[in-house]
């Protein structure tokens, strides 16, 4: 892993499409600005991971929970 320090409004080029931009520091989070062209798609973490899980079928009913109480 590559690991750089940049300050606000510094930038980092990847390839030569794709600008990295740090927009904010403030405490412990980092804002950042991404310029990639529309075909190359950009996530966060969490919903690059979301949008890897299969989705059930189509009309598919949640399983029932049934209380033999």
């Amino acid at each position: 892993m590559l690991v750089l320090s940049r300050k606000k409004n510094e930038q980092i080029m990847i390839g030569e499409d794709i600008v990295i931009t740090i927009v904010d520091v403030r405490g412990d989070k980092v804002r950042i600005g991404i310029e990639a062209p529309a075909h190359i798609p950009v996530h966060r973490q969490e919903v690059y991971l979301a949008l890897q899980q299969p989705e059930p079928p189509a009309g598919a009913a949640a399983p029932e929970v049934i209380d033999e109480a």
